[in-house]
């Protein structure tokens, strides 16, 4: 095969992956990061990086959870080298104060926020498992953790979302 055929074979096979998994990348990005705009800057990253180590990808089955963690590790450098920027409310335009102003489905918005409120390492593993449908042993290995460590993630995820909701129904 020469080196032509290899790099149209390269293209087609990353091509056909992130038409599969694009979807999943960026619903995952904006989980971890609570902004869509921001969301798609990590999902371009991570895609540039999937790109240039696609080789390193043995086996097509594995390339969800390999895009996911990548997707997760951009999440973390897009944080560590960028200084995000404030708004300031009272400079809104009437348009964007709008927004401000929509009646959201407040039950949703409330669950949203508990989930927002909830600590990173208890956050993930809760959106990779109901939102993802990933397993305990996959959620493991895309954290690095043993599976105990997530079950017990989970565990406290859910304790902590029960408690916030109640708080939430009680005041």
């Amino acid at each position: 095969m020469n080196s032509n055929e290899a790099a149209g074979n390269r293209r087609k096979r990353f091509d056909r992956l992130v038409t599969v998994f694009h979807a999943d990348m960026f619903r995952y990005a904006a989980w971890l990061c609570r902004d869509k705009s921001i969301a798609e800057d990590v999902v371009q990253e991570a895609l540039l990086r999937a790109w240039k180590s696609l080789d390193a990808l043995r086996e097509d089955a594995a390339a969800k959870q390999w895009l996911l963690t990548i997707v997760r590790r951009e999440n973390a450098r897009y944080f560590e080298r960028r200084r995000l920027e404030t708004v300031d409310i009272d400079n809104l335009t009437a348009s964007q104060s709008a927004l401000l102003a929509e009646v959201p489905n407040e039950e949703l918005n409330d669950l949203r926020e508990a989930i927002f409120e909830l600590d990173d390492d208890y956050r993930e593993p809760l959106v990779l498992q109901v939102l993802m449908g990933y397993s305990t042993n996959e959620i493991a290995a895309m954290m690095e953790l043993n599976q105990g460590a997530v079950l017990t993630r989970l565990h406290r995820a859910r304790s902590k979302l029960k408690s916030l909701t109640a708080n939430e129904v009680n005041s």
